[in-house]
Order: structure tokens, then sequence, then C-alpha cells
């Protein structure tokens, strides 16, 4: 089994930074990509930033320029730094790994239970 928890979330006032991790825990063989998505009220969860065991990167064209995404293996954890922040940044965010677990390697995707970002004055 592999779980994610996320921490960071909270109440922050527009153009204000927040400093979101992800910790990976449990029989993890290796990690593959790890993201982070959002879902506002209303509207589909969407895909934010994902980073790959390379470390290569994509973001969603809305929050280019804005936020950062990077990981620590050594650690097992996924970080998405965010600057600058809109009201229409309000979500709950959402960690995932793609991960190989346990004696038989099993591919897994793995979602974290979420935190919640409000950007508003």
């Amino acid at each position: 089994q592999v779980q994610l928890v996320e921490s960071g979330g909270g109440l922050v006032q527009p153009g204000g930074s927040l400093k979101l991790s992800c910790a990976a825990s449990g029989s993890i063989f290796s990690m593959s990509t790890m993201g982070w998505y959002r879902q506002a009220r209303g509207k589909e969860r969407e895909l934010v930033a994902r980073i790959t065991s390379g470390n290569s990167t994509d973001y969603a064209d809305s929050v280019k320029g804005r936020f950062t995404i990077s990981r620590d293996n050594a650690k097992n954890t996924a970080s998405l730094e965010m600057n600058s922040l809109k009201p229409e940044d309000t979500a709950v965010y959402y960690c995932y790994a793609a991960v190989t677990s346990g004696f038989f390697r099993r591919f897994l995707e793995v979602w974290g239970q979420g935190t919640l970002v409000t950007v508003s004055s």
C-alpha cells in the first residue's frame, strides 16, 4: 500500500504565496510521475503541474510563471510553490503519484486526500 498526504493549504490574500507539500509512504519500489491537480467548486478536476522521475515538468497555462513543482526522491516528497495567487486559484489541491509498489512491483496510481487553498481578500 502507498499513501499520499498533502499539507500546506489555507487562506491567503490575492498576490500572496503558499507552499503545498506531499509526502508519500508505504511499500514503494519506485516513483514515476508526481503531480498536483485541483478541483474548484462546480468544476472538473484539472492538472496543475507534474514532474517526472527525470525532473521534466509541465504546467497548466493558467499557472505558468507563478507555480513551481519540485520533488525530493530521497524523501519521497513533492512540493508546489504557489506565487502571485489569484482568487481563481481557489480549489482543493490533490497530490498524485504513479508508483510501483511492493514485492510484485505493482503499478499504482495514488491520490492524496486533498488540501483546500482559498485565495480571498
